[in-house]
């Protein structure tokens, strides 16, 4: 039995079974929480509604009442309330939930309306599922096969449409493949606010394009092949890459910024192929921008340290990790986090700092927010580095206070977490004044002017949390080894930690959260492995008033659904 329905709620009814949902609920929506799959096309839950591809009929019926009582009607056969059913079917996208709604979505007519849709969609849609970069997560291919007939009576020739037309430099447009949902017209339009798209032309002749004179090359522009139910937009950096049925899907964290966008990272025998957003209505919804899609090229790119260095010489982690601890044992040290760090690794480098009684510096990166899914805070886990205690205050511009130490002669040793200190400030005059210790991925001047080397990991190749700007904790995976040569971060903090005469303190990160638990008072409560995959809120009470310590929960105002006229 149904609970009765709180004040906030209606209760609907989809073939046969009672649901309580709020009132305006869309029906799709509404079926979906009693396990019914009504197809659609052009229905998006973040974008407005147009009615376009008429694929989600279904039968309403509402309760029936006397005209002149308003009582209800009974039909003696049952002793319920009579149903009085439409004569015809209508949209369900378009049909908000009100009290006592009706919907049948298997009846014969309902089935027979789906299949006359799909027969018009596949008139002109060509037989190219087999080169399809849309294959295996095609709607029109799922749809198909339960609404297809499986053979054609259309014996005219097919419509010809523009194929492999650039819309911008990232999407490419197979406009025969497109079924005319204008999923991609509202993103553009409603989310991205670049109303750059539209159609032209009248019935099978309908044709998307750019306005003249413009292209797509929003920094949002790849979402539009995401929500694409085909394959007619497709992006031209995955184009013909790899069949995404061999792919295995990661959960991630887009780095660029401190939005913390959820992603999903594709990979094959480690190699990614490419990044797609993750949905999480309370931070990204189910987008993302462009430019965090072509991080993974870092993993691969040219510059990767291949093997810890001293003096230059090639040696193993042990030694390297053993000329650290020499180095650091003269005192005068000073420690350069990285706001790019998980909250496990910015943990152990203030356990580090603290054993060596060194100051601590986090290296800033600012630029303009887009008011979207950029904010201004182009670090992912500053706020990390404050809830673990790292810095107390946000990050300088650059490293100057720390350079000022240098020429004064109190700081003689730096260890620097992943942090270029040239182009964070430091002149080459400061660096060669200082014995550096260099933890990272790539080489810089930082690694070439140091006197110890160690490889480190991307964000792709290791376990970890960010906290992102509405201080969400949230968790990523490792999607694909590491790069030759590089060792864990965790495992060298661990390790440099110890041989400097620290605590000997896990390496990896489900070893290191009871420690994190029982000395971090903001993560006191929780273990990593119940955190959610949609994270967790943290208490921001205590760094509230803070440049870059406070965001809003979503960064647009996502397009209120609009009813079918």
């Amino acid at each position: 039995m149904i609970q009765p329905a709180s004040p906030d709620l209606i209760t609907v009814n989809v073939d046969g079974k009672e649901i309580a949902v709020p009132k305006g609920t869309n029906m799709i929506e509404a079926a979906r929480r009693v396990g019914v799959d009504v197809p659609h096309y052009c229905y998006h839950s973040k974008l407005s509604v147009v009615g376009n591809c008429r694929m989600c009929l279904v039968e309403m019926g509402m309760p029936a009442v006397d005209p002149a009582t308003k009582a209800p009607v009974i039909d003696p056969a049952t002793g319920k309330q009579r149903v009085n059913w439409s004569p015809r079917p209508t949209i369900a996208c378009a049909t908000n939930a009100s009290p006592g709604l009706h919907i049948r979505t298997t009846t014969p007519l309902v089935k027979e309306c789906r299949e006359g849709v799909m027969e018009f969609l596949l008139i002109n849609h060509p037989l190219d599922c087999p080169i399809c970069d849309q294959a295996g997560e095609c709607k029109l291919q799922e749809q198909s096969t339960g609404y297809g007939r499986g053979y054609s009576r259309f014996i005219e020739q097919k419509n010809v449409k523009p194929k492999r037309t650039l819309l911008g430099s990232r999407v490419m447009l197979d406009d025969e493949r497109c079924i005319l949902c204008s999923r991609c017209i509202r993103f553009c339009k409603e989310v991205a606010k670049d109303d750059v798209l539209g159609f032209v032309d009248r019935g099978s002749y309908s044709t998307l394009t750019c306005y003249p004179g413009k292209k797509l090359e929003n920094n949002y522009s790849l979402n539009t092949v995401d929500i694409c139910p085909v394959g007619a937009l497709t992006s031209t950096d995955f184009r013909f890459k790899m069949r995404v049925w061999f792919l295995k899907q990661t959960n991630s964290i887009d780095t660029e910024s401190s939005v913390g966008a959820n992603t999903v990272v594709w990979s094959r025998e480690g190699v990614i192929y490419r990044i797609t957003p993750r949905e999480n209505h309370a931070v990204n919804d189910a987008w993302m921008a462009d430019s965090g899609r072509v991080l993974y090229k870092q993993v691969r790119e040219g510059g990767r340290l291949e093997s810890a260095r001293v003096n230059g010489a090639v040696t193993d982690l042990d030694s390297a990790v053993k000329a650290a601890a020499d180095r650091l044992a003269g005192g005068a040290a000073a420690v350069v986090g990285s706001g790019r760090s998980s909250v496990e690794e910015q943990f152990l480098t203030r356990r580090l700092a603290g054993h060596l009684k060194a100051g601590t510096w986090l290296v800033s990166r600012v630029g303009e927010g887009d008011g979207l899914l950029i904010s201004a805070d182009r670090n992912p886990n500053v706020r990390g580095a404050l809830v673990t205690g790292l810095i107390t205050e946000l990050p300088k511009a650059d490293l100057g206070g720390l350079g000022a130490k240098i020429d004064s002669g109190e700081v003689r040793c730096v260890v620097s977490v992943g942090e270029d200190l040239a182009s964070a400030g430091l002149t080459a005059a400061q660096i060669a004044k200082v014995a550096v210790i260099y933890l990272g991925t790539h080489a810089n001047p930082t690694s070439a002017a140091a006197q110890v080397v160690i490889p480190t990991l991307t964000v792709f190749e290791k376990h970890g949390t960010f906290v992102n700007q509405q201080f969400r904790i949230q968790r990523f995976a490792k999607a694909v080894p590491g790069a030759p040569g590089s060792t864990d971060d965790l495992v060298v903090l661990s390790k440099v930690l110890a041989a400097a005469g620290g605590d000997r303190l896990g390496a990896d990160v489900g070893s290191l959260w009871p420690a994190i638990s029982a000395e971090v008072p903001a993560l006191a409560t929780m273990a990593y492995g119940n955190i959610p995959d949609d994270g967790l809120l943290l208490d921001a009470a205590p760094f509230a008033g803070l440049p870059f310590a406070e965001g809003p929960s979503l960064h647009y105002a996502p397009a209120a659904p609009k009813e079918e006229a």
